[in-house]
Parts: C-alpha cells; sequence; structure tokens
C-alpha cells in the first residue's frame, strides 16, 4: 500500500480547545484512517512552519484523498499538505523507464 506524508497546522481555535482539554489526537488519526482500510504510521508534534506531521498507509490515493478531504472540512486546520512517498525500488524503476520518454522542452 502506498504511504503519505502529511503537513498540518492547527488554527488557533483548536490549539485553545487542546490547552482546555488536551487529547491523544493519534487515536483519532488512526480511526479516520482506519475508516479506509488504512493504518497510521506515526504522528508527530513539531516547531517551525507546520504544527505536526503524520505518516498514513492507505489503499489508494482516493482513498487517502477522502481523509485528506474530511479532515480539511472539519474547520479544526488552518493548512494540510499531503504527498505520496515513493520507495526507494519505486524511484529506481522510474528512473529506469526515463529513456522511454522522448521529452522535448516548450518551444524547442
Amino acid at each position: 500500500m502506498p504511504l503519505y506524508l502529511s503537513k498540518f497546522s492547527y488554527t488557533a481555535e483548536t490549539w485553545a480547545r487542546l490547552v482546555h482539554n488536551p487529547e491523544d489526537r493519534r487515536l483519532a488519526a488512526s480511526a479516520y484512517i482506519e475508516s479506509v482500510g488504512g493504518s497510521l504510521h506515526g504522528f508527530w508534534y513539531a516547531f517551525g512552519t507546520h504544527d505536526g506531521y503524520a505518516l498514513w498507509e492507505a489503499p489508494n490515493n482516493v482513498s487517502m484523498a477522502a481523509v485528506a478531504l474530511a479532515l480539511s472540512s472539519g474547520g479544526a486546520l488552518s493548512s494540510l499538505e499531503t504527498v505520496v512517498l515513493l520507495s526507494v525500488d519505486d524511484t529506481l524503476e522510474a528512473l529506469g523507464k526515463v529513456g522511454q520518454i522522448h521529452y522535448r522542452p516548450p518551444g524547442a
């Protein structure tokens, strides 16, 4: 199954709610991804541009998109970015196929 890395930030209101009622959001994140047949591999908070990161596994892009859309539409996040992660083996396979593509730069 594909792996996905999400970077997210909470709204100020979400942080205020968590300050008054701390909870382990890994449990909610696990439930969300499990509902589409996936699993949560990690969940971290961080200093910097984003408040946290989550590493997910989902059956496919549509399933992960459903989770991302549910999270984005919930109102607790000020930002959410999710990327598909490629394994080294997948990247090596892609590199092997580059020669099959006859790329032409625009205007050339």
